[in-house]
């Protein structure tokens, strides 16, 4: 069976799409003050490793749980659902732009949106 994580390009499409993906959120006045002193290499380790397991790449993932690594920034921030709209159309222009599929895209979509997803990474 062949994962989302392998049709999309493995390893080196994911790092390469966390890289243009930091790029382009950096540059986004909605979201970008959220990375504001934040060490970006960690971060882009971060969600590679999270994207790799959320593609189906590993089914073992060992980082913070979404809740616990958002919680400050909503709490603090005001992190809300503008934001992580905002970080999901980045991310799908990112994929858009690297030649990902419409078909591919929506898979990428259905993960990212996902429901519950959203409700940990806003604290709801």
């Amino acid at each position: 069976m062949t994962t989302l994580f392998q049709k999309l390009g493995g390893t080196a499409a994911v790092d390469l799409a966390v890289d243009k993906f930091y790029e382009r959120v950096l540059s986004d006045n909605r979201i970008k003050h959220f990375f504001t002193n934040v060490d970006m290499d960690k971060q882009r380790t971060h969600q590679k490793a999270f994207l790799t397991y959320a593609l189906g790449g590993t089914d073992k993932y060992s980082g913070r749980h979404m809740r616990e690594a958002h919680k400050s920034l909503v709490l603090q921030q005001g992190l809300n659902s503008e934001h992580f709209d905002a970080v999901v159309e980045n991310l799908m222009i990112t994929l858009k732009e690297m030649g990902v599929g419409e078909e591919l895209l929506s898979q990428v979509a259905a993960i990212v949106t996902n429901p519950q997803h959203k409700k940990d990474v806003l604290n709801q």
